[in-house]
């Protein structure tokens, strides 16, 4: 269960938790249009910080554009609402997300003049797929959903309705005892997890799935971004299960599940069953930006 903060902004006002409700024919309740985005804001050394704010909140608008949902606000009013409600509700770390959707008024899958509406909520939330994951890696199996096609759900936006086919991958993976699903794209490689972006480590090699049936990550280009700074070789191209099962090493990544080491894929132990080398030292890499501890990315990090 979340726990409760003293306060949500919605469309432009600071609202008390329990009173930031919508109408029930709200049209993004009952279609799944709707553009969101998970952030973090980390303590740190000096204080909190949110994580790649700016890209967060250009990914949002790139989402919203792609859903012909126009958002009534700029990108600096947002992030500038994204900044008050986490000092409002006075927590030093948090889960940030915005929600953009479309509003209560006509009905049929046509929102016509339907208002567009905009949510921002935090709330307190530790490691997404537990503390023992984060630190030996989790268990993983290969989904018997396929991710979407390019052509079906245009994969750059981070839209709501195309979380339904996440949500019965977890459902499916978490019911046969695994942690996460890993889906395969529509010819049968390997796409991404219900929420995470893969990387596998191979013969010195960091793979992961180009920006085809994927959501563009802020924590993939991220530790890409890291990895090229330690001279580990990223190749972007597609792989398939079986190629994750040889893997040395395996881990994903995202805002909610940060950088999680996989340890085991349908039964089948990765590398020596724990973390390996490349993942520890882009975890480590990551965890001293966010902590506020490597300067040199200190730009990636917005005070509060």
């Amino acid at each position: 269960m979340l726990e409760p903060v003293e306060k949500i902004w919605m469309d432009g006002k600071l609202v008390p938790w329990q009173d930031a409700n919508v109408h029930i024919l709200t049209h993004s309740l009952h279609y799944g249009l709707a553009a969101f985005e998970g952030i973090r804001c980390y303590k740190g050394m000096s204080g909190s910080a949110i994580f790649r704010l700016q890209e967060h909140v250009d990914r949002l608008f790139d989402s919203a554009h792609i859903g012909l949902m126009a958002i009534p606000y700029d990108k600096k009013q947002i992030a500038d609402a994204i900044i008050e409600t986490v000092r409002v509700n006075r927590v030093d770390a948090c889960y940030i997300r915005p929600l953009v959707y479309i509003g209560y008024g006509s009905m049929g899958v046509h929102p016509g003049n339907n208002p567009i509406r905009v949510a921002i909520a935090v709330w307190k939330w530790g490691a997404y797929l537990g503390d023992d994951a984060l630190a030996n890696g989790m268990r993983a199996c290969v989904s018997s959903f396929t991710r979407h096609h390019v052509n079906v759900s245009m994969t750059r936006g981070k839209i709501s309705g195309y979380y339904v086919n996440s949500i019965l991958a977890k459902q499916d993976a978490k019911s046969n005892g695994f942690d996460e699903a890993i889906l395969l794209d529509a010819e049968g490689y390997v796409s991404e997890g219900s929420g995470e972006n893969v990387f596998i480590v191979r013969k010195g090699k960091l793979k992961t799935t180009p920006l085809t049936s994927v959501l563009e990550g802020i924590t993939r280009n991220s530790v890409i971004e890291l990895a090229r700074e330690r001279m580990i070789q990223v190749v972007e191209e597609r792989f398939t299960r079986d190629e994750m099962y040889i893997a040395d090493e395996v881990f994903v990544t995202g805002t909610a599940a940060e950088l999680t080491p996989v340890r085991e894929i349908d039964h089948r132990t990765i590398g020596t069953g724990k973390p390996g080398p490349v993942t520890r030292a882009l975890q480590e890499a990551f965890f001293s930006i966010v902590r506020g501890e490597d300067l040199a990315h200190a730009s990636w990090l917005t005070r509060v």
